[in-house]
């Protein structure tokens, strides 16, 4: 009896204040930590090393006889801990950036955009493109979903404008200042423009499709973001998600399909 008294007092929480505030701050580090990466390349990576990490581990442990890869796993964890700076260097820069903003340490939360911005985006983004086309105006358009686009905003020019036709027009205008380069939206602002996208290293497509179609294809293949082009030779509007792409749209089923990969029904609008 006097054993499980000392076990039962280890195990209770409430006997000790310290412990109680020691997992309270525990918890609230990985939670930022987790709302830092969310969205970010840096979940499938860690996914990634822990399935390979539970596998090997579980190999070991059934088949102890596996003396050399007992060791490897041993002899790894310590080289891998250092590596994660080097891993998640973009990921570590953004969260010790937001801590130095006051204010902006909790204020994120995991909810998505609001429906009428979503709404907002669809139909502002579809007028546009239908009237890029008509002038035949070339024009690339991100909207960013989960994974953020911070780190190639950050190679543009930050604008964090309200999305609205005439201001995407006026910056597709040829010679205009940001007409160069694909501009990227969230949620219904426009974040930067003259943005340097990544181009697709899939030469296999169409010839007819250049290096605005590339950049693109590239950026929904390393995002979730779907992405809208104009060719500016033949006006053609193309809808580009997870590598896809769907050309020969106008303004309705562009619309329709934007709203489709957006979850945002298009009758809160009236259409």
């Amino acid at each position: 009896m006097p054993d499980l008294t000392r076990l039962w007092e280890r195990l209770n929480l409430f006997t000790d204040l310290a412990v109680i505030l020691d997992i309270l701050v525990v918890a609230l580090f990985f939670f930022w930590l987790l709302n830092v990466i969310r969205g970010t390349r840096a979940v499938q990576l860690l996914r990634g090393i822990g399935i390979i990490l539970a596998i090997a581990f579980f190999i070991t442990s059934i088949t102890p006889e596996l003396k050399t890869l007992r060791w490897l796993l041993g002899n790894s964890i310590q080289p891998l801990l250092i590596a994660i700076p080097v891993l998640f260097q973009p990921e570590l820069r953004r969260a010790l950036e937001r801590l130095g903003r006051t204010g902006n340490l909790f204020n994120r939360t995991f909810g998505t955009a609001r429906r009428t911005e979503l709404l907002e985006t669809v139909n502002v983004v579809s007028k546009a493109a239908a009237q890029l086309s008509q002038e035949g105006i070339g024009g690339i358009m991100v909207i960013e979903r989960d994974t953020h686009l911070q780190e190639y905003a950050d190679r543009g020019v930050i604008l964090d404008s309200r999305l609205a036709v005439p201001l995407l027009l006026n910056i597709f205008y040829p010679n205009a200042p940001l007409h160069d380069m694909a501009v990227i939206v969230r949620d219904n602002r426009i974040l930067a423009a003259n943005v340097v996208l990544p181009l697709s290293e899939d030469l296999l497509g169409p010839r007819r499709y250049g290096t605005r179609h590339r950049a693109a294809k590239g950026i929904s293949e390393q995002t979730d973001a779907v992405v809208v082009v104009v060719s500016e030779e033949t006006g053609a509007i193309s809808l580009v998600n997870d590598g896809r792409l769907v050309g020969y749209l106008n303004e309705t089923r562009l619309r329709h399909m934007l709203a489709r990969l957006l979850k945002v029904p298009l009758a809160e609008d009236g259409q």
